[in-house]
């Protein structure tokens, strides 16, 4: 399997998703999930995505579909089109899986996955995260990540527009 192929193969359709959690199940990997618009990927994603990894054993990344990205963040969003956004985040070596989701919020997934630990970034209280109750209900951990400062899709877009 050439490189393509193998970051390739990390973009999940959620026809497989099951399958592949019952295998990661079955050798006692611990899930880690996070999910985000990831539209223009810089450092400080790297950053979080990396620190996110170190909690499990598997880190699956919750990708929101571009219908998704522009009803929350406008219809000037995304920058960068889905199939792109997820082959970028797939070629992190310490991303196991992306799968797309179309909702506003990834709780279906998260209900779907039930992931052993839940991350988001620090500007979240844990209470207030998407998917805690079900991460709490099955005793799992919920881990928050503060940001590199300095680094923001917004503050990116907003020096190229100004």
């Amino acid at each position: 399997m050439n490189n393509l192929d193998l970051v390739t193969s990390k973009i999940i359709a959620t026809e497989f998703l099951q399958s592949l959690l019952n295998m990661w199940k079955q050798q006692e990997k611990k899930i880690v999930f996070t999910n985000g618009c990831f539209d223009i990927v810089h450092m400080g994603h790297v950053d979080y995505l990396s620190k996110a990894a170190d909690q499990g054993d598997v880190l699956l990344l919750g990708l929101n579909t571009d219908a998704s990205v522009r009803r929350l963040k406008g219809s000037n969003r995304p920058v960068n089109n889905e199939k792109a956004r997820a082959m970028l985040l797939a070629s992190l070596f310490f991303v196991s899986a992306v799968v797309l989701f179309d909702d506003d919020t990834p709780y279906e997934l998260i209900k779907k996955v039930q992931p052993d630990v839940l991350v988001k970034g620090s500007d979240y209280r844990a209470e207030d995260i998407v998917g805690y109750d079900i991460v709490k209900a099955k005793s799992g951990k919920i881990i928050t990540i503060d940001f590199v400062q300095g680094y923001s899709t917004t503050e990116i877009i907003n020096k190229l527009v100004n």
